[in-house]
């Protein structure tokens, strides 16, 4: 076995404590003993599977190792124990014990020079199981399935109610087209804004600026009131934490999904620009210990964020909805690692998106999403869909996502619970993402009767008491 393994896994895999992070702590047993529910779960969520057919092998060998070197350091704690005996029976009792000396001497030599060899045979061990374990996607809640599941509506129309229907059909409505309705008020500028930066970037202009602070303000407000700590974080990150975040600046398929800056060829400090708060707030307490009466600990973080995204001209990429740079609220909390609580917590987020949603008057739908479009942290996801009629379509306004202790193992944070150490449960999610929300205020809220968009009530104190927006 090479000390350096040929496998593509270790480059993504925190073998090793550097500035940044200490190396990852994976349980090797609990992989070993779940070795076909891990299985199971990469085929439901149609991702490779990163344990090799010898994990269980490579494991075994491993503990035979340790047993082995175990058991030769108890001897040597004896044999050296002995020499210690036999010195002492020379300089107090001037006994010769220079025979006995010589074959304890010999002993103790034959018994450390396996030991290196050893040893360095159990770090390869480790790494390459360590290496296999952190591609690992987290497992699957039960109430996880393979399509997706219609919690509830919020807001429904009449028409939604009566169809009965889990997944109301939509068509486009070309007069209420985001795009179109802000070009023409002047809200936003595309054109002049591929030729600045490229396609997916954009100005937002007049009362559009204003009401993307209006969003910020009001859902920042919405989030002190929940017990939330505000924070500005960075938005340019470490590769090396973007990763154990679970985000990967390429996916399986070698696609870029997270702008990466390096400073120079020569430079190993990566950085990324992060497409979510969720990475720089899950970073700021890695390397940490929490007391217990610490948890749990709740941030709403506001930042810029970034996304390299693939995908044709089209209906997902016009205008608003898919672009590279926008502004995300974001929420983030640590708990305690028991399920009950992390989950009861899962479900606390939840209902401040909905409450969010519902109170800008959205008609909106809340899913369970399926297995294939869980992130690889990700233990169970509910995404929160609104109607956006001129696109003709549901669109994703927020996530929420239960990590468990996917994130935690990977960035070392932990608490201490009655004298033992354990990982922290780790949950994200979305208070606001602006451009998306702008984009299904606009279609659901334009009034073609006198060409101005209405202003949702709740938002209306940040922006100068107006009740519509006009032509700028």
């Amino acid at each position: 076995m090479q000390r350096r393994f040929n496998s593509v896994l270790a480059e993504g895999a925190q073998l090793r404590t550097t500035n940044t992070l200490k190396r990852a702590r994976f349980d090797l047993k609990y992989y070993y003993d779940n070795y076909d529910l891990f299985k199971e779960a990469c085929k439901k969520r149609e991702m490779p599977f990163s344990l090799s057919d010898g994990y269980k092998d490579y494991y075994d060998q491993l503990k035979s190792l340790q047993a082995e070197i175990l058991s030769t350091k108890q001897k040597l704690n004896r044999m050296n124990k002995q020499m210690k005996s036999l010195i002492i029976d020379e300089k107090k009792k001037s006994i010769d014990r220079s025979l006995e000396k010589v074959a304890t001497a010999k002993i103790i030599r034959e018994l450390k020079e396996p030991l290196a060899e050893k040893d360095g045979m159990v770090i390869e061990l480790e790494d390459r199981l360590t290496a296999e374990a952190s591609c690992l996607p987290n497992l699957i809640h039960s109430s996880v399935a393979s399509k997706q599941k219609l919690v509830k509506y919020l807001n429904p129309t009449k028409e939604i109610l009566d169809s009965g229907l889990d997944d109301f059909l939509l068509t486009p409505n070309e007069q209420l087209d985001h795009k179109d309705i802000m070009e023409r008020l002047g809200l936003v500028d595309f054109k002049e804004a591929t030729r600045v930066s490229g396609r997916g970037w954009y100005y937002l202009k007049g009362d559009a600026a204003l009401l993307e602070q209006a969003l910020v303000q009001y859902a920042l407000k919405l989030a002190r009131k929940s017990g939330f700590r505000m924070i500005i974080p960075p938005s340019m990150i470490k590769t090396e934490v973007t990763n154990a975040c679970g985000f990967r600046p390429r996916d399986q398929n070698d696609e870029k999904q997270v702008y990466e800056i390096v400073a120079d060829e020569s430079s190993s400090n990566r950085l990324c620009l992060t497409g979510t708060a969720e990475i720089a707030l899950a970073g700021l307490l890695s390397n940490h210990e929490f007391k217990e009466s610490e948890l749990p600990l709740h941030y709403a973080g506001v930042s810029r964020s970034y996304r390299e995204e693939a995908g044709a001209a089209g209906r997902d990429t016009r205008g608003l909805y898919r672009v590279h740079e926008f502004t995300k609220v974001e929420l983030f909390s640590w708990c305690k690692g028991d399920e009950t609580l992390s989950m009861k917590r899962f479900d606390e987020l939840a209902e401040f998106q909905m409450h969010f949603i519902e109170s800008l008057g959205l008609t909106a739908r809340v899913l369970i999403m399926p297995f294939n479009d869980l992130g690889a942290p990700a233990y169970k996801k509910i995404d929160i869909e609104a109607l956006m009629p001129g696109r003709g379509a549901w669109g994703e306004l927020t996530s929420v996502s239960n990590c468990l202790d996917y994130q935690s193992r990977r960035l070392t944070t932990q608490y201490r619970e009655d004298g033992k150490l354990k990982y922290v449960h780790t949950l994200n999610a979305t208070a606001c993402a602006v451009p998306r929300v702008i984009l299904a205020i606009v279609e659901n809220f334009y009034d073609p009767a006198t060409g101005s968009i209405v202003i949702p009530e709740v938002l209306r104190p940040y922006m100068d008491d107006k009740e519509r927006i006009v032509k700028q």
